[in-house]
């Protein structure tokens, strides 16, 4: 029998998830081993993702417009990068990061290729291969992010404020996660998805992602 929709989410992140030890930048943050100049640049970095996220979420819930789970989706998506960078100013500022660095900081090009590939489906998937292949991402992303905000607390001496942008994506994300299953259903009841592009965007997603966090601990 075909599967649900839930079960090809379950079954696309289990495919998909990365090996847990796999990435070279986290261990040190939670172990306090990395430094303060490190931890800036991750900021800095998020600084350049986050926008450029956010208008690749407005055009995918554009170009949607006819498949309204995933509109939902991809809006919610976008309302979130929205949240996270008013969060984002606050790690910054504990970085001590100032104005005048974050515009003259020339971001990573291995810490780019993650938002340029998801400006890269923004503009040639099926929104509803994007929804899989970004909610397959996303449970890793979470994952990191809860470990970093315990690790800033403890090592850091960091607020709650200055938490917050990691806090915001560890966070469970209940109504997210409705409206990805219900977008995944209507792609698999009206033949749009298909999950052998899927799981290759789900693949690269993954391997960017990796690439953000190596080029990160080559700093440390």
């Amino acid at each position: 029998m075909p599967r649900t929709a839930a079960e090809l989410l379950k079954t696309t992140r289990s495919e998909l998830s990365p090996d847990p030890n796999a990435n070279p930048f986290v261990p040190p943050v939670a172990s306090g081993r990395a430094s303060l100049e490190t931890l800036a640049v991750l900021a800095l970095e998020q600084h350049h993702v986050i926008p450029a996220d956010h208008r690749a979420f407005v055009h995918l819930a554009q170009r949607a417009a006819e498949e309204p789970a995933a509109a939902g989706f991809f809006t919610m998506l976008a309302e979130g990068e929205e949240l996270a960078a008013e969060r984002l100013g606050a790690f910054m500022a504990a970085c001590e990061v100032d104005e005048q660095r974050m515009q003259a900081y020339e971001p990573l090009p291995g810490c780019q290729a993650y938002p340029a590939y998801i400006s890269w489906l923004a503009l040639n998937a099926t929104p509803a291969d994007a929804v899989l292949a970004i909610t397959a991402n996303f449970a890793t992303w979470g994952t990191y992010c809860a470990t970093i905000a315990e690790a800033l607390r403890t090592h850091y001496a960091f607020t709650d404020d200055a938490c917050a942008f990691f806090d915001f994506f560890a966070a469970p994300a209940p109504a997210l996660d409705h409206k990805a299953e219900a977008a995944v259903e209507a792609g698999l009841s009206t033949g749009r998805l298909d999950e052998g592009r899927v799981y290759s965007y789900g693949r690269l997603l993954q391997s960017y992602e990796q690439m953000f966090w190596t080029s990160l601990a080559g700093l440390t």
